[in-house]
């Protein structure tokens, strides 16, 4: 059994800094990059891009909203134009960073609210995967199983990769519970740790309801802003390989 294990980095800003993302770096095997409309900066991108590169950690474009206030978590309605042209802007600024580093962009993430958006939203999902077409139809989305952006990139023959959440709570349809529901972000290690391993080794994950969901994931993430994020992927991780997984990016 092999997963991939993500987190999302570089989500500082100028002088306010948001998680560790060193020593995540240590830990994760694919770093989610914020290109600097949720979060990020030009410098942070380098910063986190080099640091990617010198741990062999793949980088991936982790695209949103334009909306720093809000750190991408306000859905938006976004012209598909427009959206397109804001989610090309946001993966060929990050690519071109990364390529300076010596690496490069190997898939695409949507965050926050577009991420969620882009589940049930066909015209806003074909949006995102007229992007990739743009820029490299080969880079792979990371989405949930069975998303409107999963149907879009299978129609383009753009490829994608489905994730699971460690650290997020799951409605009984297998979506992720809104961050405005209490208990939507799970932040006991050893809890995390037990349903990440759940989900790798069974294919399944207790929903809120109490119900088994069916989960098919060939990467398993961290969030980097969770309250004790470092301790909650080193658990995640320390589970995994505990249970026989191997980690390693799909990329």
């Amino acid at each position: 059994m092999v997963i991939d294990l993500n987190a999302d980095l570089g989500e500082g800003f100028g002088i306010w800094r948001l998680g560790d993302d060193l020593a995540l770096l240590d830990i994760v095997s694919s770093a989610n990059v914020a290109c600097g409309f949720h979060a990020g900066d030009p410098v942070t991108i380098r910063r986190t891009c080099a640091a990617a590169v010198d741990r062999g950690v793949a980088i991936g474009a982790q695209v949103s909203y334009r909306d720093l206030a809000g750190f991408g978590r306000r859905e938006m309605d976004v012209d598909p134009e427009e959206l397109c042209a804001e989610v090309l802007y946001q993966l060929a600024a990050v690519d071109g960073i990364a390529r300076a580093m010596g690496g490069r962009v190997s898939y695409l993430k949507p965050h926050g609210a577009l991420y969620n958006r882009v589940v049930r939203d066909p015209v806003q999902a074909a949006a995102v995967v007229d992007a990739v077409l743009d820029y490299d139809a080969s880079l792979p989305i990371l989405t949930l199983p069975g998303s409107a952006v999963h149907a879009a990139a299978a129609e383009a023959e753009v490829p994608t990769v489905t994730e699971a959440f460690a650290d997020r709570a799951y409605t009984p349809s297998g979506t992720l519970v809104s961050r405005r529901e209490p208990g939507a972000v799970i932040d006991d290690p050893a809890l995390v740790a037990e349903r990440a391993v759940r989900m790798v080794v069974e294919g399944v994950v207790t929903a809120v309801d109490g119900s088994q969901v069916r989960v098919d994931a060939r990467s398993m993430c961290v969030h980097g802003d969770t309250p004790g994020a470092v301790r909650l992927a080193r658990a995640v991780r320390d589970g995994l390989l505990e249970a026989g997984v191997a980690i390693q990016s799909f990329a």
